[in-house]
């Protein structure tokens, strides 16, 4: 599952990494791509969007936007 965060206050290499940092206490975490004022975080489906926006609301963030894609097999 991937999930994308629009994150607002982020300004600079400081910001990205407390976002990180903060992204990596949330169980199901495989990846998280981090940029300024977004994340792409590939989990297992226990990352909600509750979850992600209460840990980067702990580094002094707000998410704006959470947009989840659950992976789909393709129909024949």
């Amino acid at each position: 599952m991937t999930t994308t965060l629009a994150i607002d206050g982020m300004r600079s290499v400081h910001c990205v990494r407390a976002v990180f940092t903060a992204l990596a206490a949330v169980e199901g975490i495989a990846h998280a791509d981090v940029q300024l004022g977004r994340a792409v975080i590939e989990h297992d489906g226990r990352a909600t969007c509750p979850a992600l926006g209460a840990a980067i609301a702990i580094a002094g963030y707000s998410v704006r936007e959470c947009r989840e894609q659950r992976r789909t097999l393709p129909t024949l």
